[in-house]
C-alpha cells in the first residue's frame, strides 16, 4: 500500500502519520519526488483500513500495490534511484557508464587492460577475484590475491572496481579492502542468506538475473537486499536459460525497458554472459543501449585465446575502443546528448 501525501503536509504530520504506522507494525519508506510525497507501508497491511488512511487530513490519496516486491517497486519510489559508486561515477538518473575488464583477474595483464579500457571510456573496471564455474576441476580465481590487484589498479586509475562475491563471510575482506561495487552472480541470485547479508552494508550491489530467473524473481531478489536496509542496487540483465543453443544465453533484451518501467533501480546489460561469443556482443550492446540500460558490463582482455576463463566471449582492447564509439552514437541517437 502506498499513500501519497498533500503539499501542504508538514514534516510533523508525516513523522505523526509514519509513528501512527510503524505502531501497527509496519514499516514506512518515504520517499519525496518533485512536488509530491509517497510514503510506502511496508509488511501485512490487511490490518489498515485504506479509507481510513485517505480521510486523514495530510493523505490525498491511497493505492495498493499488489506486486510483492515493495522497496524495488517504481510505485514506492516514482524518481529513478541513482547509485553512488564512488570516484565520481554514479549509475541511473540519466547517468550512463560501462563495466569492463576481464573475467577472471589473472595477474600483472590486469593493468594494461584497465589502462586500455579507461582509455576507451570504461568508466568501471570488473574482474573476477572469486569465480563461481560450473565444474569443481575449473579455474576458481585468485581469491583474496585477486583482491588485492583490483583495489591496486582501482588506486592507480581513479576507477571503481566491480567484483563478485559468493559468501557471505567474505563480507568483511570486501569491506576492508574498500571494493567499490559488490556483484551477485547469477548462480547466487537467490542465495538468500547472502543477499541478506549484503543488504546489511550500504555498498553498490549488481545484482544478476538467475540462469533461468523471472523478472520478478529477480525483483525479489533485489527486495532481499532492500529489505535489510540496502538501496543501492542495480539490477544486471545477463541472458536466461532456453532451449536454444545457438548462443550460451538467450539475451532476454525486453527485461531492460520491462524492469526501468516497474522499478526504480538502475538496470545494467551484460551482453558478454548472455550471448558467449565475441562476434555478438558488440551488436547486443548497441541494442542494449538503445532499449534503454544505464549501464553496460562487458569483458575484455588483451589476449583472448590464452583467457583463463571466458576467453571466447572477450573483447580485444581494440574491438572495446571501437564499441565504444559506436555505443556513443546509439546514445545521441536515441538520448539526443552524449556526456
Amino acid at each position: 500500500m502506498i499513500a501519497v501525501v498533500k503539499e501542504s503536509a508538514t514534516e510533523d504530520q508525516i513523522g505523526h502519520f509514519v509513528d501512527w504506522i510503524e505502531s501497527k507494525g509496519l514499516r514506512a519508506d518515504i520517499s519525496k519526488g518533485t512536488g509530491e510525497t509517497i510514503i510506502g507501508l511496508v509488511g501485512d497491511t490487511t490490518q489498515i483500513d485504506p479509507f481510513l488512511v485517505e480521510s486523514m487530513d495530510i493523505i490525498d490519496r491511497v493505492q495498493r500495490v499488489s506486486e510483492p516486491f515493495k522497496r524495488a517497486n517504481r510505485k514506492f519510489h516514482p524518481l529513478d534511484t541513482v547509485v553512488d559508486c564512488g570516484h565520481g561515477v554514479k549509475i541511473g538518473g540519466g547517468n550512463f557508464n560501462v563495466i569492463a575488464g576481464p573475467c577472471s583477474v589473472e595477474g600483472e595483464n590486469l593493468f594494461r587492460i584497465a589502462r586500455a579500457v579507461k582509455e576507451a571510456g570504461a568508466t568501471l573496471l570488473r574482474g573476477g577475484a572469486y569465480k563461481p564455474r560450473t565444474s569443481p576441476y575449473s579455474y576458481q580465481g585468485m581469491g583474496e590475491a585477486g583482491l588485492d590487484l583490483l583495489a591496486e589498479a582501482r588506486d592507480e586509475l581513479d576507477m571503481p572496481i566491480v567484483t563478485e562475491i559468493m559468501d557471505p563471510r567474505d563480507v568483511q575482506q570486501f569491506v576492508d579492502r574498500n571494493i567499490e561495487v559488490w556483484q551477485i552472480g547469477a548462480r547466487n541470485a537467490q542465495n538468500f542468506p547472502l543477499l541478506k547479508e549484503v543488504g546489511k552494508t550500504q555498498t553498490p550491489i549488481l545484482l544478476k538475473r538467475g540462469v533461468a530467473g523471472t523478472i520478478d524473481e529477480l525483483l525479489m531478489a533485489a527486495e532481499y537486499i532492500m529489505s535489510e536496509g540496502n538501496p543501492n542496487v542495480i539490477l544486471c540483465e545477463r541472458g536466461i536459460r532456453t532451449f536454444e543453443r545457438r548462443t550460451r544465453n538467450t539475451f532476454d533484451l525486453n527485461a531492460v525497458p520491462v524492469l526501468r518501467q516497474l522499478s526504480h533501480l538502475p538496470v545494467c546489460a551484460d551482453p558478454s554472459h548472455a550471448t558467449g561469443y565475441t562476434r555478438y556482443v558488440v551488436p547486443m550492446a548497441l541494442a542494449a543501449t538503445a532499449a534503454g540500460a544505464d549501464c553496460l558490463e562487458i569483458e575484455v582482455h588483451d589476449d583472448p585465446s590464452h583467457a583463463w576463463s571466458d576467453g571466447a566471449q572477450a573483447l580485444t582492447p581494440k574491438m572495446f575502443r571501437e564499441a565504444m564509439a559506436r555505443i556513443a552514437k546509439v546514445r545521441e541517437a536515441v538520448a539526443g546528448e552524449v556526456e
